[in-house]
């Protein structure tokens, strides 16, 4: 008798093995596709909060271009200048409850003539530094000049008096003008960067000064001429997109600590009431002054006050303080000095405009304050906060720990099987949260300082610039998808019907941790973390 018995069952269709591989293997893939979509669903969350948190950054384009009229720069009706030697002296300036020392370089020999008294840049401070160059030039073709030290014990990064300075550079102005080697009626002003905000404020009080010289001026409020500058350094360096949403949140918010009043300090008024000659001046690898609109805002402020005395120059290439490849351009020089020494027939002489063609992409303009998170201080203190908060919790967490070891290894009785513990899988992405959303912090105010820096000194760098942006983003996604999975064993322990923090101790770490990075993942989609193109 034959007796027929069944195959052996394979993998696939034993009963009690196939099955159970499979679900197991289906419920994991399924996990997995949860954890993936919750994630994704997190970070479209976080887009959306931290572009309704803030303003957005979409500057006009400048559609109104200056042509130049000439390329020569010379200035028409210029005399051949004169050469003298030059004598050096250093003279003490008093001012309201301070002495400054200052410079004066007065030309051996030549008739009284015309002054200058120079204003400081926010860069310079000292006479030993600063115009050496441009006082030499002026002072060889028959200028006396005077340079000041910078009066800093009422100067510093929080409080600026821009009235106040012009103040104290007037008592400058009535030094040279009593000297027996000036012409009291022919003193002007030479102004760069910051002190060409300062030097219509002395031109609108003294309608006696003889003209004034604009170098590199801002001519905006400092506030619009901050995130100007910062919008043309980050596209010289080539961030991504996503990264200009931090000027005005980082610029239109209440700066942190305080003071700052004068970054809203507004020009206009005083340069409508400037009647003198007024000669502007910008290099055209300038990317930090707004130097078409500028000189078209002086032209018209000065025309409100019948004044059509307006030259302008452009120099091709030159930086901010009028150099290229670090040395001052001659042709500057020249034309500097020819004017003020020509006056008054220099101050109507054509061409009006000329030099290299100017380019100006955007314009600079008010700066749209952030509108739940306008206060610096609060941001600052929201963020040192939170990280101060995952420190604790971790200490604490750490200390009940090490305390109950301590405890087993003092007594040599191992804790019961039953002892109170975090849930499975709670540690583990609960540690991975709070590290990883401090970790993002860091590194996302390490990647705007480097690009910060690389900006102000023109370098290109792809792998910090680009390989920055993205590595920040790639962390503040890891972080969600902690979240995501600290939340899934915080739902499986209680599914089971185990507390995922047993005890008043563990409850306080887990919930404090928690609240603290989720401030942190709201903090970075307020910088743009997590943005989406929304």
């Amino acid at each position: 008798m034959t007796v027929t018995r069944p195959a052996p069952a394979t993998d696939a269709t034993a009963p009690g093995v196939g099955a159970p591989r499979r679900d197991a293997r289906e419920h994991h893939l399924s996990g997995g596709y949860r954890v993936l979509a919750s994630t994704v669903l997190g970070i479209v969350v976080l887009a959306a909060l931290g572009a309704l948190m803030g303003p957005q950054w979409d500057p006009v384009p400048l559609t109104d271009p200056l042509v130049v009229s000439s390329r020569d720069t010379a200035i028409g009706s210029a005399p051949a200048l004169p050469t003298y030697d030059v004598r050096t002296r250093v003279v003490t300036v008093q001012l309201d409850g301070a002495t400054v020392r200052a410079q004066v370089n007065e030309p051996v020999g030549a008739p009284p003539g015309p002054g200058v008294v120079f204003l400081h840049g926010a860069g310079t401070g000292s006479y030993t530094e600063a115009f050496v160059e441009q006082a030499r030039a002026l002072a060889t073709a028959g200028v006396v000049t005077l340079v000041p030290d910078k009066r800093l014990d009422t100067y510093s990064a929080r409080y600026r008096d821009y009235v106040g300075m012009a103040r104290d550079y007037q008592r400058s102005v009535e030094l040279v003008r009593s000297l027996p080697t000036v012409d009291p009626d022919r003193v002007g002003v030479y102004a760069e960067s910051e002190g060409a905000w300062i030097a219509p404020v002395m031109a609108a009080a003294d309608e006696r000064l003889a003209f004034v010289v604009l170098v590199s001026a801002p001519v905006v409020p400092p506030r619009e001429q901050a995130a100007f500058a910062a919008d043309s350094y980050l596209r010289n360096t080539g961030v991504p997109h996503g990264v200009f949403r931090a000027i005005p949140r980082a610029v239109g918010m209440a700066i942190p600590g305080g003071g700052f009043e004068y970054v809203d300090f507004d020009v206009t008024s005083y340069q409508r009431r400037m009647s003198q000659p007024v000669l502007m001046v910008y290099g055209t690898g300038d990317a930090s002054m707004p130097i078409v609109q500028g000189a078209e805002q002086v032209i018209r402020d000065t025309a409100i006050a019948g004044n059509g005395a307006v030259t302008v120059r452009y120099y091709a290439g030159a930086t901010h303080g009028i150099k290229v490849d670090e040395q001052i351009v001659p042709a500057f020089l020249r034309d500097m000095t020819g004017w003020v020494v020509g006056l008054p027939a220099t101050a109507h002489a054509e061409p009006k405009i000329a030099g290299d063609q100017p380019e100006q992409q955007y314009l600079a303009m008010p700066v749209p304050e952030p509108r739940w998170l306008h206060n610096g201080d609060v941001v600052a203190l929201i963020t040192i906060a939170a990280i101060a908060g995952i420190v604790l919790a971790g200490m604490v967490g750490g200390v009940a720990r090490g305390v109950r070891t301590l405890t087993v290894r003092r007594t040599g009785v191992p804790a019961p099987a039953g002892a109170p513990r975090f849930a499975g899988g709670v540690v583990r992405w609960a540690t991975a949260l709070g590290v990883g959303a401090v970790a993002t912090v860091v590194a996302l105010v390490w990647y705007i300082f480097a690009i910060a820096r690389l900006a102000l000194e023109y370098e290109h760098n792809a792998w910090v610039v680009q390989g920055g942006w993205v590595a920040v983003r790639l962390l503040g996604i890891a972080v969600v998808g902690a979240a995501v999975l600290l939340s899934r064993a915080v739902v499986r322990a209680r599914t089971r019907g185990v507390p995922a923090a047993p005890g008043a101790v563990r409850v306080v770490v887990l919930g404090l941790l928690l609240v603290c990075s989720s401030v942190l993942l709201v903090v970075l989609a307020y910088w743009g973390v997590y943005q989406l193109g929304i």
